[in-house]
């Protein structure tokens, strides 16, 4: 006969102990330690505590320890692919520990992100991973007063809170601008949506690198805040030509609006880059599918999210990095839509 189940919540330690054949010390350090076992005895606890149910009590673990072994991790989106492979670093990174990955969506608003902290400062989180540097001033005081480890990701900052790891949105697109200018382009337009504050500073970087070579043009930026679409990548870009028409290369803020631009010129019978060059930003996997691949500005991602959660267990668990800020740099892909190599 099936053994019943008790009322969730209503099932002690001791019970789980008690059906594993395991000391309550042995059975709590599972839950908080699950290495620290054999692999027998993890399993004969898994199984003991499936069966009935249990699941610990996060909230009395806080207050006896004073911090619960969830890690929160704040980003701004959950469609856009570049948060998709940072997340999925963060949980390879993760797997084996004892700590829970909590992810909430700021939706690119600093109030939200300010409301998720103070959501996170009540429960005691053992860390905090948060997005960017542009956080409202009340949210810094928050972060500040946290009493736990915290990792700024997806960008670098003269002042982190804590720990940082990221890159320079500034560089990354001063380098992709002044390869289009060592390629002859002089006419190079700039497609932005959305204009996040990396947006904004990419932004900067086309601005830098277009005026130290004498070339800058404001009729030749266009943005808007509408979120970002293969489809808008197209709709900017006729809008684009409608305003400079002479342009003769296009800088992306990101790969979607990149391979939208492609579509574009593909439907007015443009060559690529005969005509028109084209660079991206973040390398998606698509870039080097379409026809012509396309140049784009390659961001580690993946390998941000294992960095941080990695720094971030280790200065929980007592281990500072020796290195608090991490600059994971970028790489400049170069393919078909801005080499004369293609025909």
């Amino acid at each position: 006969m099936p053994r019943q189940r008790k009322k969730l919540g209503s099932i002690r330690l001791t019970e789980v102990a008690k059906l594993a054949g395991v000391s309550p010390i042995t059975a709590s350090r599972f839950f908080r330690n699950p290495e620290a076992l054999s692999p027998a005895k993890r399993e004969r606890v898994e199984n003991a505590a499936r069966e009935l149910g249990y699941v610990p009590n996060l909230a009395a673990r806080a207050l006896a320890s004073q911090r619960t072994e969830v890690v929160g991790v704040l980003i701004p989106s959950l469609t856009n692919n570049v948060f998709n492979d940072v997340l999925r670093g963060i949980y390879d990174a993760s797997e084996g520990s004892r700590y829970t990955i909590q992810f909430v969506n700021t939706r690119y608003s600093i109030f939200q992100e300010e409301k998720l902290l103070r959501l996170f400062q009540a429960q005691k989180p053992a860390g905090l991973i948060v997005t960017g540097i542009n956080q409202t001033e009340a949210s810094l005081n928050l972060m500040k007063g946290m009493d736990c480890p915290i990792v700024q990701i997806m960008e670098l900052g003269p002042d982190p809170v804590d720990m940082m790891v990221g890159f320079s949105h500034y560089d990354a697109a001063f380098a992709a601008v002044s390869h289009l200018i060592e390629q002859g382009h002089k006419r190079i337009g700039f497609i932005g949506a959305r204009m996040d504050p990396r947006v904004q500073r990419r932004l900067e970087g086309y601005r830098a690198a277009m005026k130290a070579a004498n070339l800058f043009d404001e009729n030749l930026v266009l943005t808007t805040s509408t979120p970002t679409a293969v489809t808008l990548g197209g709709t900017l870009l006729a809008d684009l030509l409608s305003r400079a028409p002479d342009i003769d290369s296009v800088f992306c803020i990101n790969d979607d609006l990149a391979l939208g631009v492609l579509f574009e010129c593909q439907r007015r019978g443009i060559p690529v880059p005969g005509r028109i060059a084209i660079v991206g930003f973040n390398d998606m996997e698509f870039m080097a599918s379409a026809v012509p691949s396309l140049s784009s500005v390659r961001t580690n991602r993946y390998e941000m999210g294992r960095e941080a959660v990695t720094m971030l267990i280790e200065a929980i668990e007592g281990r500072r990095p020796e290195k608090a800020v991490v600059d994971l740099g970028f790489e400049l892909i170069i393919r078909q839509s801005t080499t004369a190599r293609y025909s």
